[in-house]
């Protein structure tokens, strides 16, 4: 028995049919209709207050600043009790009637402080009525005070919402106008759709190029926050990266030297104590896995193209050629040393000349001209710098050449890494000026045979 299968193919049905361009920009405009006008059109959205740390309204003291905080709500108050006015005299009518038209012009401009999509559905149904309360036969179908406030409320409205619900509120003003005049305007001598249509457009159009304009200006200051976020972190990262590579070179270093000694000190000693070779060898054994792991954890901060220095990391001592170099560029800069010179940790001696190459730097490229100061204080427990800079003799005709702007951001790292202080601003004079102070542990006075000596008394033995 053999069975047969028959497949059948169905047409797809209407709803499978891939919709052409044009449906769907008509659905698309008429889905976007409904969500700016129809969805919850009488929603509450009041007014909020305006800011007063303006260029005038910072100036004011008291009530006067308080009250500018309602700036904007004055205004629509004003616009609407202007176009009540109109309506009242301009209505055609006297009595009840040439007060509700005044209303009916009143009551959509106020409703724009709170419920702004929902006063220009007023307006338009305000406009009707007060088009057969009043008897003006020049001005229709929007009678004076009609007019202006539907120009308002339309302005505000289009304010406080996006550009596409000004477009689509003009097209329904449109609408209405044509409708209404097709229909009802024959015994009219004047209608006035055409210019209601003309100046809502001049006006949504420039409320339109206002708002493009203001969310231009926003994205951007946000993108030039984020860019400058982004290159100040990156300066410190890279500013951090080159602290730890020198700081792995004078760490490494001094492991290396105390690995050596600590290998060569038993050879030095005739017949030592097993003792002592074997705290030798584990001082050697610490030594060399410290180094290890030193390498191991800070040598990821080194690029693949980075090569460590050949020449030892520069100190104080080298001040004097880093000078000549500087004054060689045209700045004109002397030092001054106060206090008893000695030897500071590397790691300091480091840091204090990056921090015054920095400052430097930052002389010649934002003062070009001016003379500048070094200052060079050794005190009890750290060391003090200041690096000071007058004005460029010439401001108007020499330009300082632009920077990154993170000199001062890397000097504080440093600063920050060694626990110092750190203050940095303009000077009096108008220059500037860099104040640093880097804490430095106090150790006692050793004698050439690494004896403590303290009040001239030798500790070997306790004495």
């Amino acid at each position: 028995m053999t069975e047969t299968t028959h497949m059948q193919t169905t047409p797809p049905g209407a709803a499978a049919r891939p919709r052409s361009p044009e449906f769907r920009l008509v659905a698309d405009a008429l889905r976007g209709l409904r969500q700016d006008l129809f969805h919850d059109a009488f929603a509450y959205v009041p007014l909020p207050r305006m800011r007063v740390d303006g260029r005038l309204t910072r100036r004011l003291t008291g009530r006067a600043r308080e009250y500018s905080a309602w700036r904007a709500h004055m205004l629509v108050a004003a616009a609407g009790a202007l176009a009540m006015l109109i309506g009242f005299v301009g209505s055609g009518t006297g009595g009840g009637a040439a007060v509700l038209c005044g209303l009916l012009a009143l009551l959509p401009v106020l409703l724009t402080l709170a419920r702004p999509v929902g006063a220009f559905w007023l307006s338009l149904a305000a406009t009707a009525a007060g088009s057969i309360v009043g008897s003006s036969w020049m001005d229709w179908p929007w009678l004076p005070g009609s007019f202006l406030a539907h120009l308002v409320v339309l302005t505000v409205v289009a304010i406080r919402t996006r550009p596409r619900a000004a477009a689509w509120m003009w097209v329904l003003t449109a609408g209405y106008g044509f409708v209404v005049e097709a229909t009802l305007g024959g015994g009219h001598l004047n209608t006035n759709a055409g210019p209601m249509l003309v100046l809502s457009a001049i006006i949504l159009l420039a409320v339109t190029v206002w708002h493009i304009r203001r969310d231009a200006v926003q994205e951007v200051t946000a993108q030039q926050t984020v860019t400058a976020h982004e290159r100040s972190r990156r300066t410190l990262l890279e500013e951090r990266t080159t602290i730890a590579r020198e700081l792995h070179d004078v760490v490494a270093h001094h492991m290396s030297v105390v690995a050596i000694q600590a290998e060569a000190a038993p050879y030095r000693v005739e017949n030592p104590p097993p003792e002592l070779e074997k705290a030798f060898a584990t001082i050697r054994e610490n030594a060399v896995a410290a180094l290890t792991e030193l390498r191991r954890v800070l040598g990821v901060v080194r690029a693949e193209d980075y090569e460590a220095p050949d020449a030892p990391q520069p100190t104080l001592a080298d001040l004097d050629s880093l000078l000549d170099n500087v004054r060689e560029a045209g700045l004109e800069v002397e030092k001054t040393v106060t206090g008893a010179v000695r030897e500071l940790p590397q790691g300091v001696e480091l840091s204090a000349y990056r921090i015054v190459q920095e400052a430097l730097s930052n002389s010649l490229r934002h003062a070009p001209g001016a003379k500048a100061r070094v200052e060079i204080g050794y005190v009890l427990g750290g060391l003090g710098l200041r690096i000071v800079n007058g004005p460029p003799p010439a401001p108007d005709l020499v330009k300082p050449s632009p920077g990154a702007g993170h000199g001062i951001t890397g000097m504080r790292e440093r600063v920050s890494m060694l626990n110092g202080e750190m203050t940095a601003g303009p000077a009096e004079d108008g220059g500037y000026e860099v104040t640093v102070f880097l804490p430095v542990a106090l150790e006692p006075d050793r004698d050439d045979r690494g004896n403590d000596r303290r009040d001239g008394h030798d500790h070997r033995n306790g004495a």
